[in-house]
């Protein structure tokens, strides 16, 4: 086994698919369960069956019920919570954190309060000194349990912390690559579970190819007239952390945002969705701060603001469609900093 243990906060099913995936690369995993009762299901039963049911964890992933004890001495923490969790959990850790320790964001969302996306919400919690990142792209938990060929992005504010994730995280079906761009990363995996919303929408409707496609396609316009606001690479959100992202969340089953939207075109209500659901479907919060954010920004956003109104004014899906038809158009990419 490698020298290097590793603490993964978070024992949802993408947290415990990573484990997983960094138990196979020979790392010794400490991997912190908030729910006591799983946690001794899973010491007991060697598997996540409440999130990621069939696949058997390793004798090298110790699930913890304490984040004390998954944070002390470890040189890397891969922060696996949902973003409107993720500064509560963050300054529980603090105390804990090894001088030097990189800290590794794995979530998808944007803090609904300060619309902050993770780098920014450990910047102003954490005062020890540490290097961190964030890993992002098209992976479904299960997918990357089961092995199947798939690719993401590590990204931080300099290549060698960015290269150090990647080492670390790659695998033999798992092909990771590198970037600078952390804002455009984060962003890219946060606004495409709002677009991932809407598409299922139309599906529910029982719409066509031709409205999905429309719609992954000027969402993801939608998503970089933010980005790229805020400082984003314009090209960030034409690779893996966003288009890439975006159509696998928008048109794969295995999708929680889809699967929100899907009930939700048939008439479904937002509050029985979600309390039927036993995983976060992140998108659901942020369409809420997706919304603040841009109109923050002063950014035309057609489908975000159509997919608010739905979520949250029980406007009828049909009109919303209705109303996005007659949204004023423009140039294709009008509104996006470094392609007009």
């Amino acid at each position: 086994m490698k020298n290097t243990t590793i603490g993964v906060i978070g024992a949802g099913a993408w947290g415990t698919a990573l484990s997983l995936l960094l138990a196979e690369n020979g790392y010794e995993i400490d991997l912190w369960v908030r729910e006591g009762d799983l946690c001794e299901s899973m010491r007991k039963r060697r598997e996540n069956t409440v999130f990621l049911p069939g696949c058997p964890l390793p004798e090298n992933i110790r699930p913890v019920p304490s984040l004390e004890q998954a944070a002390q001495g470890k040189q890397l923490l891969l922060l696996v919570t949902p973003t409107h969790a993720m500064r509560q959990t963050v300054e529980k850790l603090a105390p804990h954190l090894r001088p030097g320790c990189l800290i590794v964001n794995a979530s998808k969302g944007i803090e609904r309060k300060s619309l902050s996306t993770a780098q920014t919400i450990l910047k102003e919690t954490v005062k020890t000194p540490c290097r961190t990142g964030s890993i992002s792209g098209p992976t479904f938990a299960l997918e990357i349990a089961r092995h199947v060929p798939s690719a993401l992005v590590a990204a931080a504010s300099d290549l060698e912390t960015a290269e150090r994730i990647q080492e670390v995280v790659s695998g033999a079906a798992l092909k990771v690559f590198t970037s600078t761009d952390v804002t455009g990363v984060e962003l890219g995996g946060a606004l495409k579970n709002v677009i991932a919303i809407a598409t299922g929408v139309a599906d529910g409707l029982g719409l066509g190819f031709n409205t999905r496609a429309a719609l992954i396609t000027r969402g993801l316009v939608e998503m970089t007239r933010i980005g790229t606001a805020l400082g984003a690479r314009p090209e960030t959100f034409s690779g893996l952390s966003g288009l890439g992202d975006l159509v696998l969340t928008c048109t794969g089953d295995l999708s929680r945002n889809r699967t929100v939207g899907l009930k939700l075109g048939r008439g479904d209500k937002l509050e029985n969705i979600t309390q039927n659901m036993n995983a976060v479907a992140e998108g659901v919060h942020t369409v809420k701060a997706a919304y603040d954010l841009k109109n923050k920004l002063n950014i035309q956003a057609s489908i975000i603001d159509e997919t608010y109104q739905v979520l949250y004014e029980e406007k009828p899906p049909r009109q919303a469609l209705a109303d996005l038809l007659k949204t004023e158009i423009s140039t294709e990419f009008m509104g996006i900093k470094g392609l007009q």
